[in-house]
């Protein structure tokens, strides 16, 4: 790789190997592994320096220290994302000493600020302490699953990007008007699935609500707090800059807003850059030109820059840490439900033109990000 010629966000970049630590003292640098198992299955290699690794232990090596990981309920279109292909990553991530964090779409499909569907098993239930009860039950049962199996999740998400109202009949998710008595009934009651469980097994378990862009967290979590949610430990964020009002240096001012309000830790549980605009299969690239910001060319140089000036601004700001969403969906000749091949290898850390060859994104896991003063914009918070 070429030097790297350092933009405006130049006090970023440092590099140093990240050390262990307790969740206390932790900068967590993470990546979303949930397309692992389907992308070997579909004939997938990731190599490094020409050789094949196990992306598990490639990522372990590279100096990741947190693995999130998908859980769908009971999906009747794939047999990924199941608990029982959950399990199989968790015992991946875990066989490399790495920690995991376990994401409860709570929907047999995506969940998202769009679709927020229930599950066809709770279909049919109306009666909201009934549903809360099958959330109950759900949760609790999925981890004592993997605590027999000595897998339990160092953190758990209550929900996936949970903007709008959860558990919404099919095609029906309302975006706009939330009934925050049902939706802070349900939430609580996974959240308070996440507790009991972890008093039985005398572990802490960190609970995680998530929600997609700081701008819609902004107004989520105080009327959040207002119905009486609020033992949780960690705000997660969905930060894209191509759909949010935010830009990278006005995030702080979100982050720290957040954390000062609400007494919770801030994790960028999702994120991700282009390193090309070429699409090297028949599945067009969810991240175009759109994604590319001024200061960040779509190239391998540019993406780890982006992610070096992420990380460092987080860091800086007071917050837990950033996760890469699915570096590792990388093109094969298998569909997914909206194409073959992979809407995100033109995002992912792996060369596509190369075989899978790893890119210098890489270097984000290893960089030694400094607590530093915070650079302030002039956005106000909403």
């Amino acid at each position: 790789m070429k030097p790297i010629k350092y933009s405006f966000l130049s006090f970023v970049f440092c590099f140093a190997f990240l050390a262990f630590k307790s969740y206390a003292e932790t900068f967590y640098l993470g990546a979303d592994l949930s397309y692992v198992n389907e992308m070997e299955d579909c004939g997938a290699v990731y190599r490094d320096k020409g050789k094949p690794h196990d992306p598990f232990e490639l990522f372990a090596r590279k100096g990741a220290n947190l693995i999130r990981v998908r859980l769908w309920h009971n999906p009747d279109w794939t047999r990924y994302s199941t608990l029982a292909d959950a399990t199989k990553t968790i015992r991946r991530a875990k066989q490399q000493g790495l920690p995991v964090l376990l994401d409860f779409h709570y929907s047999d499909n995506w969940a998202d600020p769009e679709r927020q569907e229930i599950p066809k098993a709770w279909s049919n239930i109306q009666d909201t302490k009934m549903l809360g009860k099958a959330l109950y039950d759900y949760t609790f049962a999925t981890l004592q699953s993997l605590a027999e199996k000595n897998l339990l999740p160092e953190m758990v998400q209550v929900g996936n990007e949970t903007n709008a109202e959860i558990l919404q009949p099919e095609g029906k998710t309302d975006h706009e008007n939330i009934n925050w008595p049902r939706n802070a009934y349900l939430l609580n009651q996974g959240i308070k699935a996440v507790r009991d469980f972890s008093a039985v097994q005398g572990k802490k378990i960190l609970i995680v609500l998530h929600i997609a862009q700081p701008e819609n967290a902004l107004r989520w979590f105080p009327q959040a707090q207002q119905h009486g949610v609020t033992d949780y430990d960690i705000i997660g964020l969905s930060y894209y800059p191509q759909w949010s009002e935010y830009t990278i240096q006005q995030l702080p001012d979100a982050i720290q807003s957040l954390k000062k309000t609400f007494d919770k830790d801030i994790l960028i549980v999702e994120t991700a850059y282009p390193w090309t605009l070429k699409n090297f299969d028949k599945a067009g690239n969810v991240l175009g030109e759109k994604a590319v910001l001024p200061e960040f060319k779509p190239t391998p140089e540019g993406q780890l820059l982006y992610l070096l000036g992420l990380a460092q601004t987080v860091k800086s700001a007071g917050g837990l840490g950033v996760i890469y969403w699915e570096p590792a969906w990388v093109s094969t000749q298998c569909k997914t439900r909206w194409g073959t091949g992979s809407h995100w290898e033109n995002a992912s850390f792996f060369h596509a033109g190369k075989k899978n060859s790893t890119l210098p994104a890489f270097l984000f896991f290893s960089a030694d990000y400094q607590k530093t003063e915070t650079i302030t914009s002039d956005k106000k918070d909403n």
